[in-house]
């Protein structure tokens, strides 16, 4: 199918032609209305986990009769739904933009420009892994929900993916086909069995279920009421499996590769994921150690990325390996080591006893670093050039003690830190901080796809 589509200059004898240049437009997958005749049943579903008393007595006035007309009734209008609803999905990628459009009753036309696509992620959950399919995500610079192509052709999903991937890097409509996805070099591989001793000695596991193991109790010598009991002991025993097994599930087989267009990340044991870091949209990088990974030298390297939802970078690893992967997201960044962080003065122990020497500032030519936590030790890297805002806060305990705190703002809406910091430090920190981002911003590379 062809749409009206996009103009481009042609040079001619007599100067520039405007030729008109139509628009293909594509469907998805042919096994996408399987997936979407879902939708009515789950409609039927929701309404009856919505009021479980009034559809228990709805369906014991049923008879079998009714019961065979209404399922014959509701199979063929759920796969109708399904078919219109693919039928009247089309995409198409012109030179600036990738069209979008959906809708059976309401029509929606997504036009989103190339040069804000910051990540393309392949997902392919069990049952797409089944039939050969995958889902295609877009983050996009401005907006907080992914826009999603699902599903296409696991070949074709790849391909689409390395031509949007190629366009935003600003190459030709007529050569992006031919740049093809752009190779990758290993950079860390994480074995199963390191990522499950790291759960066993993660505290959060161990908290969630002997969570999940003592309350129910408590509640039902408390109240003897079953429902309260399963109301509590079903979320807590879904937490404590999100915390061990779902992670397990979730961070399997973690690999991380280097290409021009980016940090790829691929992972997942039932449903595989193939994510990209964008390159320069990294507006934080934090070290995590937990208590129990110390002894092992294992860290765990979590991001911050503007206009992207993708948060882990490294399960986890040595720290020594898990630093030069930080590298190459920071290039030029080297993380200082645990000694070069200051700590508060001595008197910040009457602001916060004991826990105050948890917290730890280093600033560089590069990055500004803050430190918190004793019993899990975060780290936080904020390259100078992504810094928003930067603030001063003062309590009325803390001028008592002339301590303050500076604030470092980023693009991804999240704040760092320097907790209880002299007040004259905090003071000049401010200041100098301000410069180093004017002059980081003004030096940074730009934000290209394979540059």
């Amino acid at each position: 199918m062809t749409t009206p589509g996009a103009e481009k200059d042609v040079p001619g004898g007599a100067g520039t032609i405007r030729e008109h240049v139509p628009v293909v437009e594509r469907r998805l997958h042919p096994v996408t209305p399987l997936r979407r005749a879902w939708a009515p049943v789950a409609v039927v579903i929701g309404w009856a986990v919505h009021d479980p008393n009034q559809a228990q007595e709805q369906l014991t006035k049923l008879t079998t009769i009714t019961l065979l007309i209404a399922v014959a009734v509701i199979v063929p209008a759920a796969g109708l739904y399904g078919f219109l609803t693919w039928w009247f999905t089309h995409f198409a990628v012109t030179d600036t933009e990738l069209r979008i459009r959906t809708g059976l009753v309401f029509r929606r036309t997504a036009h989103i420009r190339l040069e804000r696509i910051q990540a393309v992620d392949v997902t392919q959950p069990l049952l797409a892994r089944v039939a050969g399919v995958a889902k295609l995500k877009l983050d996009v610079v401005g907006t907080d929900k992914k826009d999603e192509l699902a599903f296409l052709g696991e070949g074709e999903a790849r391909a689409l993916r390395a031509e949007l991937l190629a366009r935003a890097a600003g190459f030709a409509p007529e050569t992006a086909h031919e740049v093809g996805e752009a190779p990758a070099r290993q950079l860390l591989h994480v074995p199963g069995g390191v990522l499950a001793k790291s759960l066993v000695l993660t505290g959060a596991t161990w908290g969630s279920l002997a969570a999940a193991l003592v309350v129910p109790p408590l509640l039902w010598l408390a109240t003897e009421s079953v429902w309260t009991v399963l109301a509590t002991a079903l979320p807590l025993l879904g937490a404590a499996g999100a915390s061990s097994v779902g992670r397990f599930v979730g961070e399997y087989d973690w690999t991380v590769g280097e290409s021009p267009d980016g940090l790829r990340i691929d992972h997942g044991l039932l449903d595989r994921t193939h994510e990209t870091v964008p390159p320069g949209r990294v507006q934080t990088v934090r070290i995590v150690e937990p208590l129990l990974w110390r002894r092992r030298g294992w860290v765990r390297v979590e991001l911050d990325v503007a206009g992207s939802s993708n948060s882990v970078l490294v399960p986890v690893a040595p720290r020594e390996i898990a630093e030069s992967v930080v590298a190459r997201v920071l290039p030029g960044v080297t993380v200082p080591p645990r000694e070069a962080l200051s700590r508060p003065p001595r008197r910040a122990g009457r602001c916060m006893p004991l826990w105050w020497r948890g917290y730890g500032l280093a600033v560089t030519d590069t990055v500004f670093v803050a430190r918190h936590g004793l019993l899990r030790r975060s780290t936080a890297l904020v390259p100078h050039a992504k810094v928003q805002s930067v603030r001063l806060a003062q309590g009325p305990w803390q001028r008592l003690w002339r301590l303050a705190e500076v604030h470092v703002d980023t693009g991804a809406n999240k704040t760092v830190t320097a907790r209880l910091r002299d007040a004259e430090e905090a003071a000049e920190l401010l200041r100098g901080q301000a410069e180093r981002s004017r002059t980081g911003r003004r030096d940074a590379r730009p934000d290209r796809w394979m540059a």
